[in-house]
């Protein structure tokens, strides 16, 4: 454990979300296999060396993070947080595990893409919810915060629903399904390393910060490293990586596997033009509202505090706007931050959840801690329906917050405030002032041969290399109605499910 070896049957670049999945599937059956993450391993659940506010699912946790941001896109510098550590962002999420709606993935096999419809996937992620120790709260869990929004949902017309994950209904509010255990956020190096721990045939190294991939005569066959400070050469029969939406397609590109005219420009040499790698990225864009809260609201959250478990998220709604006629499009997240001591924030987040804006991924040069460029383009889309649509729900949010029986609890709106009531003015706020959800999708689009921008077939085969798999949010054509943490676990159970497969029937002609 900790020593990087010379070679490996299968390497997985990323202990993130998806790719402990995938490395704990194939190593549950015998195969040789090789986690490298760039972050340090903590060790087992319950090793004093885990960070208290990654392991803490009262809050986001912050520590040992990547540090990417949108730079000088934007009039302000909004931060894009990414886990570098085991277990990658499922250390960092709120322990909301949302699974969207059948038309998700029912559009994704509609367009060619076999075995990922919403019945093909339906298995996995009740397995990932199952591994992820997933439970719902009851109504009478919720915190005073949460359970006020929650009671008054139906007056903007979202009836009370026992729970978000019926991938056939819409609208509605519920209380949320979390991977939290006795106050622990169930990561998934928690949920899938832990129990292949022990096992010989899997190694997992920390501090190993994959550069590039090697390939020789068309075939992936491996990984320069940078570990212990040295760089070092592991030779892989089959590499996945899982690097996520932001850092799967630097690998790429650092590798010479993408657009060439961006390759040209670094000086790096052509393995394979793909000009998709790096695109399609796109984020649901997000707005937080805050309102001044009330003496009754604070005293009642204090009485909540003192009796114990008090989390910053525990409900969330679903909407449509005017522009989505299929399900919905919108999400409202309460939020009550615990630990902000002498700084209460009394918000309810609002999300569009199917954005038409589309931004990039792409170098700056090509040392591998150098932060890319990272531009999401939000609200950027021609037409100017992302703006409408997180308008919308905004709006929505107001009518809800005047409810006779919620108005006295949550007081005065504060932000954006009565200075944005008009709707250019509120228009213009979301323009000046954007923000993510954190749930970056598609830089590594997957999609069908006559799809000049897709970089992975319905396997999640880099076209033109064998050898090389993506399995992460990366290779999303198109985010679902959803948080993507779960989303994210099905990636790594589908990809896995297809090397096994692909396994099996090499043993069956051997």
């Amino acid at each position: 454990m900790g020593a990087l070896p010379q070679e490996a049957e299968y390497v997985v670049v990323g202990g993130g979300t998806s790719g402990n999945v995938v490395a704990a599937r194939l190593a549950e059956v015998g195969l040789d296999v090789l986690v490298l993450e760039a972050g340090p391993d903590f060790g087992p659940e319950g090793s004093a060396a885990w960070p208290a506010d990654i392991v803490d699912a009262t809050r986001l946790g912050r520590s040992h993070d990547w540090g990417y941001d949108s730079g000088d896109s934007y009039p302000w510098r909004v931060g894009f947080e990414r886990a570098r550590a085991i277990g990658g962002c499922s250390d960092f999420n709120g322990c909301t595990q949302t699974w969207g709606h059948r038309r998700d993935y029912d559009s994704w096999a509609e367009a060619g893409l076999t075995g990922w419809s919403t019945e093909d996937l339906l298995p996995l992620f009740e397995e990932g919810m199952r591994r992820m120790r997933v439970h719902t709260y009851r109504a009478d869990d919720l915190t005073p915060w949460q359970r006020a929004w929650y009671e008054a949902a139906p007056a903007a017309g979202m009836p009370r629903l026992a729970d978000l994950n019926d991938v056939d209904e819409s609208a509605g509010f519920a209380p949320e399904a979390v991977n939290i255990v006795d106050g622990v956020r169930i990561n998934t190096a928690f949920a899938y390393l832990d129990p292949v721990r022990p096992l010989p045939n899997i190694r997992i190294v920390g501090d190993a910060l994959v550069d590039r991939v090697i390939v020789t005569n068309g075939r992936a066959t491996g990984v320069v490293v940078r570990h212990q400070g040295e760089t070092v050469t592991v030779r892989a029969g089959t590499i996945v990586l899982a690097g996520g939406t932001y850092n799967s397609p630097t690998v790429l590109l650092r590798s010479g596997i993408g657009p060439y005219a961006q390759l040209a420009v670094l000086d790096i040499p052509l393995v394979q033009h793909l000009p998709g790698v790096g695109e399609n990225l796109h984020d649901q864009p997000f707005l937080l509202m805050s309102w001044s809260g009330s003496e009754e609201m604070g005293a009642a959250m204090e009485r909540a505090r003192a009796a114990g478990w008090c989390p910053d998220e525990q409900a969330m709604g679903k909407a449509a706007s005017s522009f989505d006629t299929e399900a919905f499009d919108l999400h409202f997240l309460p939020y009550s931050p615990t630990h902000l001591i002498g700084r209460k924030r009394w918000s309810v987040g609002v999300s569009a959840l199917q954005p038409r804006s589309r931004g990039f991924v792409r170098l700056r040069g090509t040392d591998p801690e150098a932060k890319p460029v990272i531009d999401h383009r939000f609200l950027a889309d021609p037409e100017g329906v992302d703006v409408a649509v997180l308008a919308e729900g905004a709006t929505m949010l107001r009518e809800i917050a005047a409810d006779p029986e919620l108005a006295p609890l949550v007081g005065a709106e504060i932000h954006p405030g009565p200075e944005t009531f008009d709707r250019d003015a509120l228009v213009a706020h979301l323009y000046r002032n954007p923000d993510n959800y954190w749930h970056p999708v598609g830089t590594c689009k997957m999609g069908t041969g006559d799809d000049a921008m897709s970089v992975v077939d319905e396997r999640a085969r880099v076209h033109g290399i064998d050898g090389l798999r993506i399995a992460d949010c990366s290779i999303m054509p198109r985010i679902p109605r959803a948080t993507t943490a779960m989303p994210a676990v099905v990636m790594g159970e589908k990809v896995a499910r297809l090397l096994l497969e692909e396994v099996a029937a090499w043993r069956a002609t051997s």
